[in-house]
């Protein structure tokens, strides 16, 4: 019995023990040991340390503000002291007004990262993990995930958690609309870069509500990524197109053009060099049609499409027979250019075409290019609105997707993968205004092969006048099939 009773926990009742004391409980309560003095001193002081170096290493701006206001003030005394902050204060804000950026990046920023973690996370930190179901208890004590680190910029709040042993990043992301809520954000997204750590991304304000104008041509050409827009931190996002394939899923108005246009419009200054040809599938004769002259090859019928697909898989072909025992990988130059195969509306030629022959051919050829065209210079930039395995049957044959505003949550994971829209890819929340069509086209989830995270990125709207200034620039004689 009495090792059955040493086995309980502290303040838990002991069951089968008779009492002596009518309707008194039998708790076990734990051997108390005095502890030296001097072991509780150097245990705090060790506490102290740590707490400095990881506070001076978290928010180094801060401490060094408060720990030379202290050292002034001992110094000089409060009056000189506060001369020679006012001193300081005038220097400093005229460096931060000669050079915005820096003062910004050296001083603003971690300011307001030191703010948020004090007085946004570390205030409800516990609460709100508890709440989502990130604690756990274990033996009556409960352990809360440590939150290490909190980076602040203009848009976003970058938090740093260290999670417990046995956790990992799927549960922060089955939990993020919990923690976005417990937070104050609009959503939250969950990323892990090394293992037992992850990293929590929590909007403050959305850069990707206003509308991005077409971005300006590259001055020198660029073959292997194009700028194509702006990601939710404000910085230019740059696509990568040479060595992939793009698939870009979206539902009516969601902004496929956008992305069409702006990988265009990136590539012609490569183009024009004879770096790059351009070759256009267009079924719905509406998109791409309106730039014809931009393309070297061009179709529009089902039957064009076929012969064009047939085409570049013989051109892949004969590359991977020259460059068999010779080179692994492509080098775009004018004898062997980088050739982007661009469909407007992929399911035209797959799915909802009715000659079977046809759509046997179309698959084989696209089958073909999407398998090994990328190694030999031949790139598909594919895009579709629905999803579906039944629709586009090898969609899982390109590396990169897009996802913009789907219909549906379930088609998220179908466009970027399984646990997506978990760790905050929520294509099927992109907000849309009947009255307004600019309203979320455009702002897209971009999963890359390399990177599992989605990045939220909007591309930059390309009207007609600017494919009409693109057309009078860059115009190329075109071939129809």
């Amino acid at each position: 019995m009495a090792e059955f009773v040493l086995r309980k926990l502290p303040g838990a009742e002991v069951q089968g023990v008779v009492s002596t004391t009518p309707d008194t409980a039998v708790v076990f309560a734990p051997t108390v040991v005095k502890t030296p003095a001097i072991v509780v001193i150097v245990v705090w002081l060790w506490r102290l340390v740590v707490g400095l170096g990881r506070a001076v290493w978290r928010h180094p701006v801060v401490c060094a503000l408060a720990g030379g206001t202290a050292a002034l003030v001992v110094l000089l005394g409060w009056r000189d002291a506060l001369v020679v902050w006012g001193g300081l204060v005038c220097a400093v804000s005229s460096w931060a007004g000669l050079w915005p950026e820096a003062g910004m990046r050296w001083l603003v920023w971690p300011a307001l990262s030191w703010w948020r973690w004090v007085w946004v996370y570390r205030r409800k930190w516990r609460s709100v993990v508890a709440v989502a179901g990130l604690v756990r208890v274990v033996r009556g004590r409960g352990y809360a995930p440590d939150l290490v680190r909190v980076v602040s910029d203009r848009w976003v709040d970058r938090v740093t958690v260290r999670m417990l042993d046995g956790q990992d990043d799927t549960e922060y992301a089955e939990r993020s609309p919990g923690l976005a809520h417990g937070f104050g954000a609009v959503n939250c997204r969950v990323s892990s870069l090394r293992p037992g750590w992850v990293t929590l991304t929590f909007p403050r304000r959305d850069a990707l509500v206003r509308v991005v104008p077409a971005r300006p041509f590259p001055r020198r050409p660029d073959v292997a990524t194009v700028d194509v827009g702006m990601d939710e931190r404000g910085r230019p996002y740059r696509l990568k197109v040479h060595g992939t394939h793009v698939l870009i899923a979206g539902a009516t108005g969601a902004g496929k053009g956008s992305w069409l246009w702006s990988v265009v419009r990136g590539l012609l200054p490569a183009a024009g060099e004879g770096l790059v040809e351009l070759w256009a599938l267009d079924p719905k004769l509406m998109e791409l049609s309106f730039g014809l002259e931009l393309f070297d090859r061009y179709a529009g019928t089902p039957e064009d499409c076929a012969e064009l697909l047939e085409a570049a898989v013989a051109v892949m072909q004969e590359r991977a027979g020259r460059y068999a025992g010779v080179r692994r990988s492509h080098e775009p130059s004018t004898q062997d250019p980088f050739i982007l195969v661009i469909v407007d509306e992929v399911a035209f030629l797959t799915a909802y075409q009715r000659d079977r022959d046809l759509k046997v051919r179309i698959m084989a050829a696209l089958a073909t290019l999407t398998t090994q065209g990328r190694a030999v210079g031949v790139g598909v930039l594919a895009a579709l609105q629905d999803p579906r395995k039944d629709v586009l049957s090898i969609r899982n044959l390109f590396p990169d997707r897009i996802a913009l505003r789907l219909d549906e949550a379930e088609q998220v994971d179908m466009v970027l993968g399984d646990g997506a829209r978990d760790r905050g890819a929520l294509a099927d929340q992109i907000p849309r205004d009947p009255s307004d069509p600019s309203v979320g086209a455009g702002v897209a989830y971009v999963r890359l092969e390399n990177a599992p995270e989605p990045v939220r990125v909007r591309a930059a709207y390309v009207s007609d006048a600017d494919i009409r200034q693109m057309v009078l620039r860059y115009s190329v004689v075109s071939e129809a099939v």
